[in-house]
This record gives C-alpha cells, sequence and structure tokens, in this order.
C-alpha cells in the first residue's frame, strides 16, 4: 500500500498555557495599549529580550516588516538610496526598502544559500547600508561579512525573521550589524500572530526607533530606553509612525521566549532526522551547513539536479500529503516568491541566483510532527525522488 502523510505541514503547536493565562489577565484589566499598562509586559519583554540577546537596547513592535522599515528610518534611508539586500529573500524585505522609498540593490546568492560575499564587495561602493536577509535560516560567513561593511563603511540591519535563536560562532544573529530585526509573526520562533523585536547597541538609533514606533511623550516607558540626554538630541525630528507592540502580544510571548532555547533544540532534532532521510537521494542535494553556524532547523532547503523534473516530483509528493515550495515557479505562488516577481524593484540581472532559485526545494518543519512523521517523510520523498528525479 502506499504510504500517505496527514499531518498539515500549516498547523503550529498551542500557545503554552502560561501565555494564555497572561493574556487573559491583560484581557481583563482592559489596558492593552502599547503604553496603557504601568508595570507594563511589553517593557518587560523588552528587558527580556535585551537580556537574552545580550543587547543594550530593545524595542517590541508590530511586524517584522515595521522593525525593518523603522531600522531604514532610523539610519535616515530615504527617497532614492540604495539599499543592498539578498537576491533571494521574502518579499517583505525588498518591500520594507521600497516602502522608504528607497532603492533595493540585489546582491547574488550562492549554492549555500547565504549572500554571495564576492559579490557583496564588489557592489558594496553603491550604497551605505546592507538590509541582510538570513534567509530561510541561513546564516553567512558574519565576519567576513562585517569586515566587507566595515571597511566600505555600510550599516548592517539584520533580518533575522528565520534565525531567533541562532548564531555563528556563538554570537547572537542580529547582534552583528546596527540594528537586528525579529518576527513574532505565526510561522516564526515565537508566536504572537503577528508582531517583531528590534535590538541595538546604539543609544541615539534606539531612541530614533522609539520616537518612530509611537511613544509620544511616554518614551521612558521603554524596558531599555537610552537616558533623557539621547531622546533631548532627536525629539521632535522623529516622525510618529504608531508601531510599538501592544500589551496583548507581549504577555503571549514572554513565556515562549523563555522556551526558545528548548524549542530550537526539537527544531534542530527534527531537521537532522530529516536531513539524513534525504541525504544521498536520486536528483536532490541537502544543503551542507558550516560548522561554525548555530541554526534554528524550522525549514529545509534542497537542491534539484534538474529543473525540468521539479513539477512531477512536487506533484507526486503533494498527492502523498508532503507539501514543497519551489523557487522556480514563473508566478509567485503563496509566500513563495523571486525577485522577478517584485514590481516594485527595478529589475536586475541576477544570472547565479537564478540558477540556484531554479532548482530550490524548501519545506516548513513545524513542531507540530514528531520524530516518527519525519521518518514517513522522507520515505515518501525517497520514492518520489526515485520515480521523477533520477
Amino acid at each position: 500500500m502506499t504510504e500517505v502523510f496527514t499531518k498539515p505541514f500549516i498547523r503550529q503547536e498551542p500557545i503554552p498555557e502560561s501565555a494564555i493565562a497572561a493574556a487573559v489577565e491583560v484581557m481583563r484589566s482592559g489596558a492593552l495599549h502599547r503604553y496603557g499598562a504601568e508595570p507594563s509586559q511589553v517593557a518587560a519583554l523588552e528587558i527580556e529580550f535585551a537580556a537574552q540577546t545580550g543587547a543594550a537596547h530593545a524595542l517590541a513592535v508590530a511586524s517584522g516588516g515595521y522593525a525593518m522599515g523603522c531600522a531604514l528610518r532610523a539610519l535616515g534611508v530615504g527617497p532614492g538610496d540604495p539599499v543592498l539586500t539578498n537576491g533571494w529573500t521574502l518579499a517583505p524585505v525588498p518591500g520594507a526598502i521600497a516602502a522608504v522609498g528607497a532603492r533595493p540593490v540585489l546582491v547574488e546568492v550562492g549554492r549555500d544559500l547565504c549572500i554571495d560575499l564576492d559579490d557583496l564587495e564588489a557592489k558594496a561602493p553603491q550604497a551605505n547600508v546592507l538590509m541582510l536577509s538570513h534567509m530561510r535560516g541561513h546564516i553567512a560567513d558574519m565576519p567576513r561579512l562585517m569586515a566587507i561593511c566595515d571597511a566600505h563603511d555600510i550599516a548592517v540591519i539584520e533580518d533575522c525573521a528565520h534565525t531567533m535563536g541562532a548564531d555563528w560562532d556563538g554570537h547572537p544573529s542580529g547582534r552583528w550589524g546596527a540594528i537586528g530585526c525579529y518576527s513574532c509573526q505565526t510561522y516564526k520562533h515565537v508566536n504572537s500572530g503577528e508582531g517583531g523585536l528590534i535590538v541595538t547597541d546604539d543609544a541615539d538609533l534606539a531612541a530614533k526607533m522609539i520616537l518612530l514606533s509611537g511613544s509620544y511623550m511616554l518614551y521612558a516607558r521603554n524596558g531599555t530606553a537610552p537616558s533623557e540626554e539621547v531622546f533631548a538630541r532627536h525629539k521632535g525630528a522623529m516622525p510618529n509612525i504608531s508601531g510599538r507592540m501592544d500589551e496583548l502580544r507581549a504577555a503571549i510571548l514572554r513565556p515562549q521566549l523563555a522556551d526558545l532555547p528548548a524549542q530550537v533544540a526539537r527544531w534542530n532534532e527534527r531537521y537532522r532526522a530529516l536531513e539524513t532521510g534525504f541525504r544521498n537521494l536520486p536528483g536532490l542535494h541537502v544543503i551542507d551547513r558550516p560548522a561554525s553556524e548555530g541554526y534554528v532547523g524550522s525549514s529545509i532547503q534542497l537542491l534539484a539536479d534538474d529543473p525540468e523534473k521539479i513539477p512531477g516530483f512536487i506533484a507526486g509528493c503533494a498527492a502523498r500529503g508532503v507539501d514543497w515550495k519551489w523557487f522556480g515557479h514563473a508566478t509567485a505562488q503563496g509566500f513563495t516568491s523571486s525577485h522577478h516577481h517584485w514590481a516594485y524593484v527595478e529589475a536586475q540581472s541576477l544570472p547565479q541566483t537564478d540558477a540556484v532559485l531554479a532548482r530550490l526545494l524548501d519545506m516548513r518543519v513545524p513542531l507540530t510532527f514528531d520524530l516518527a512523521d519525519c521518518a514517513i517523510i522522507a520515505r515518501i520523498v525517497a520514492e518520489e525522488a526515485a520515480e521523477s528525479l533520477r
């Protein structure tokens, strides 16, 4: 009998009971506004996340996209300014750049799915800011990347939507550049439905972002606010673009952040099981992870030898309940798109990236799967690869 997998790939784990209890308490208080409670769940979240990442300052905001836009504005990026970013990422990254009127300058990605550092070095003179996307959790050689950016006086914003809890040589993702931006959207590593977090060590950038996020005269209530002297340099200059996180989402997130190390271990256990099952299959190749990369395996990617055979392979897997995304589609599919689909970005030649995306398969690894589920998925993929890709 043909084996079929029956669990959905988009089902998340329930919110922890401690987070539910905290949320109920907030709702009973009626004080949901971002500066409406004292003591504040949002301020406590900012203190805890700053400590967890080793940052001097943290800001909880409405979404990961808002976090990136806030970071760009704090760095003074405006209409017409060029901003370097990965040629392979998700649409909100170039979208954040376009939303402030800036111009994305796309950098090639390599077979390792990271930004190509040779191409970055070649394009470094074109911009003063890099929006670095750790796309699907793949982290580049960060010491070399920072050396390139420092040599060209480029400020780095890290998009850590897929790397909350990850590191390079023990140094947390989001803590290499000037600003780190994280997502708390349902399908990321902590779940508040929507939400974001920002970290920085720069007091002036922190003050600017707090003011931008709609603090009015209450900026000192941020959990890690810099001194009044720092705010005095920026009050009146920063537009109010309301976006600090509300009390309800902060209450939901605090217990999840405390559990993040344990969740990372669970993700990686599942990732390694799938990686072992997918290795050496006909027509498919796993992405080898560098020893220095402390990744979070919430998704897994494969490269296929022959793009022409991918649609048949995907269809065969889908018929048996296994869901792959393919970045080589001619049109955007669901949440999967490529630079060719971003009409708000000037068309750019990225032959290396295009060759990678044509072969790139992507699978979500939810924690609602157990190791037995991973074994079933691996068997189905192996059989379909033998049928379609050999």
